[in-house]
């Protein structure tokens, strides 16, 4: 199903909005002080390319650098990306058939407004439980035969 939807997602929107973040990529690549932004404008290019399958999430520990970056950001590039979002999602949901599609394109608001400190992963991984703090849940629990609660 969600080769069904990334084909027509590439179709009605998702071309033209990697162009537009190809396109902001370059702009800002031009400068030395801009290449961060303009690569993370090409990973986000093609996660609005093919956005089916794969989800954005936050880094832990990214810290103040991407505080900061995502300011600088979100004035030289991120609002009109997002505006770009806007719209396409607002001509999307028009039709009954663009509704889910629309709706995908305001999930990527917030990529498009903060990209970084996230980084975008499969959605096809296996969900890693958390243990106590913070640490992954080991994979094979103890087992407390019936009848006997660990007591």
């Amino acid at each position: 199903m969600k080769t069904v939807l990334n084909v027509i997602w590439l179709i009605l929107c998702g071309l033209w909005m990697c162009l537009f973040y190809l396109f902001a990529g370059v702009l800002l690549c031009v400068t030395i002080i801009g290449i961060p932004f303009g690569l993370a404008s090409f990973r986000i290019g093609l996660f609005a390319l093919w956005p089916f399958g794969r989800k954005a999430i936050e880094r832990r520990g990214a810290g103040a650098p991407s505080l900061i970056g995502n300011v600088l950001w979100v004035i030289l590039a991120g609002w009109w990306l997002a505006l770009g979002h806007i719209f396409t999602g607002l001509l999307l949901c028009v039709t009954i058939i663009g509704i889910p599609l629309g709706l995908a394109n305001f999930k990527m608001i917030p990529i498009s407004l903060l990209p970084l400190g996230r980084e975008i992963v499969p959605t096809d991984e296996p969900f890693i439980a958390a243990g106590p703090f913070g640490r992954p849940a080991p994979a094979n629990p103890p087992h407390h035969p019936p009848g006997n609660q660990g007591w």
